[in-house]
């Protein structure tokens, strides 16, 4: 079992993505985003985990993220903001943020130009990060149980099921979608189901509106100001 920081913070992650599959467009572009991912920076000093099992690549990455957040406590505490660092280290590397970022443009991609969305990618990484950041201080320790691994070798994307063990309430299921790169072999989480709920749909949903009025350009500069904010503590 693991605790639901674990789950909250990969929940926060994954719901800041959305869309449906109106994806047709995206193949045709020379920014193929079924298998041409963008490249994080590489630490060579750092110890990365691996991606060739889904289900352990979801359970390694939330201990390790946790583990690193407990042990510089004191020093969030001073400057919250580092918390920043830790998502970017930990956890971005192991989130098909292009994919997302796309699917999040959805069937507006054809009124988009390639340099609109190349400037779109890194800022809709920025603003995941902050997102999750901020997921970071509003963690308890409830526990989480994850389901049995399956085998995986014949599939694209697998689901990978948890259950929040909630004391004198229902239990919650959340399902962890994670996709494989076909030219790698390796796999990065893209999405989230709570209690059959995608909510990868809510992002979609909450931007996908103002893309068609105001255009991409538009929310590239509103998510490039969000994703500046600082982290804090609330009450």
């Amino acid at each position: 079992m693991i605790n639901l920081k674990t789950t909250l913070f990969l929940a926060a992650i994954l719901s800041c993505l959305s869309v449906q599959s109106t994806f047709v467009y995206a193949a045709e572009q020379a920014t193929n985003i079924e298998d041409d991912e963008a490249e994080e920076s590489i630490d060579p000093s750092r110890i990365y985990v691996d991606k060739k099992d889904p289900y352990l690549m979801i359970k390694e990455v939330a201990g390790n993220t946790f583990k690193r957040f407990a042990d510089e406590q004191r020093a969030i505490k001073a400057n919250p903001n580092i918390i920043k660092n830790i998502v970017r280290e930990e956890l971005m590397p192991y989130i098909n943020y292009q994919y997302s970022a796309f699917k999040v443009i959805g069937k507006h991609l054809k009124n988009t130009t390639e340099q609109e969305r190349k400037e779109f990618v890194p800022v809709f990484r920025e603003y995941l990060i902050t997102s999750y950041a901020q997921v970071f201080t509003l963690y308890d320790n409830q526990a989480v149980e994850f389901a049995p691994a399956k085998d995986f070798s014949d599939n694209k994307i697998v689901a990978v099921d948890t259950r929040i063990i909630m004391s004198g309430r229902d239990n919650i299921d959340v399902s962890f979608k994670v996709r494989k790169n076909r030219k790698t072999d390796e796999w990065k989480a893209f999405d989230m189901i709570a209690e059959g709920v995608s909510l990868l749909d809510s992002k979609q949903a909450e931007l996908g509106g103002v893309i068609r009025q105001k255009g991409l350009p538009h929310v590239t500069e509103l998510l490039r100001e969000k994703s500046e904010r600082d982290i804090v503590f609330k009450e």
